[in-house]
């Protein structure tokens, strides 16, 4: 018997994604290569065909993640005794893919089921760090050493905040950091109705608020915060190979169209305060 689910909600989008990661790793051509995700489906009493992953959506959500991933390695080439809080980490193993040095402490954060549910599906790691609490939780921060650099990853996370509750978080994390970086999600109002109607989304019953249109708004929103460039969930190495070359020449026509990129993208924004 495998371990049961108590996820309810929003929380079982997770499902999703660690779904679509562990068919991946199944693929003699894995893009992440995710073993971890993989033993954890296979640890779970929960019939995951009920999901109705397409080849699609197993696809997008591991190119997503290799570019987040990506990104994540570079900050940790550079700054090898940072900290990492990995905000909205769902069931995602990225703290085991990316590897980083013992001398990174890193946080993974999300509600209570979720942190109970990662501590029986994944082995404890030097390091790594489970903190069950919303990231909206004004004293998430209290007890993290502030006078390290840090990067915060928030992938998958802003549409599920509300805007207000979102840019709160942003602000306590510049003002208690003294300088980092952030990649999080950007979608424009269109991208978050498009989103809405997912039917994984849909399923769960969750309700999409904070758009992210224009990426400089976050600037004025949270003083310090300095806006560094955008990328459409892909980078080049995975669209060449997993994507037709006709799809590849039109993803970097899209890319130009502003409307367009702003459905949905990652952002990069980092800070650092004088005190």
């Amino acid at each position: 018997m495998g371990e049961r689910i108590n996820l309810t909600g929003t929380q079982q989008t997770a499902l999703v994604t660690l779904y679509g990661k562990a068919l991946d790793s199944r693929r003699p051509d894995s893009i992440l290569g995710d073993r971890e995700a993989d033993r954890a489906v296979r640890r779970l009493d929960y019939d995951f065909s009920s999901l109705h992953m397409r080849r699609r959506d197993q696809q997008s959500s591991a190119v997503r993640s290799k570019a987040y991933d990506r990104r994540v390695m570079r900050f940790l080439d550079g700054h090898p005794d940072c900290v990492v809080l990995h905000l909205g980490c769902g069931l995602d193993t990225r703290a085991y893919r990316v590897n980083p040095p013992t001398t990174v402490d890193w946080y993974d954060i999300d509600l209570p089921d979720v942190i109970a549910l990662r501590r029986k599906l994944f082995e404890p790691r030097a390091g790594l760090h489970l903190l069950g609490a919303s990231v909206t939780d004004p004293q998430l921060l209290d007890g993290i050493a502030r006078e390290r650099e840090v990067l915060v990853v928030a992938e998958g996370l802003t549409p599920y905040l509300r805007r207000a509750d979102g840019l709160a978080m942003l602000r306590r994390i510049v003002g208690h950091f003294e300088a980092g970086e952030m990649l999080l999600d950007g979608y424009s109002r269109a991208g978050v109705w498009l989103l809405q109607r997912y039917p994984p989304v849909k399923a769960s019953g969750a309700q999409l608020d904070w758009s992210i249109g224009d990426p400089r708004a976050l600037e004025r929103a949270v003083p310090g915060l300095v806006f560094d460039g955008e990328w459409w969930f892909a980078d080049a190495e995975e669209i060449r190979r997993v994507y037709s070359p006709w799809y590849w020449w039109l993803m970097q026509v899209l890319f130009r169209i502003t409307p367009v990129r702003r459905l949905g993208r990652g952002l990069r924004y980092h800070f650092r305060i004088s005190r």
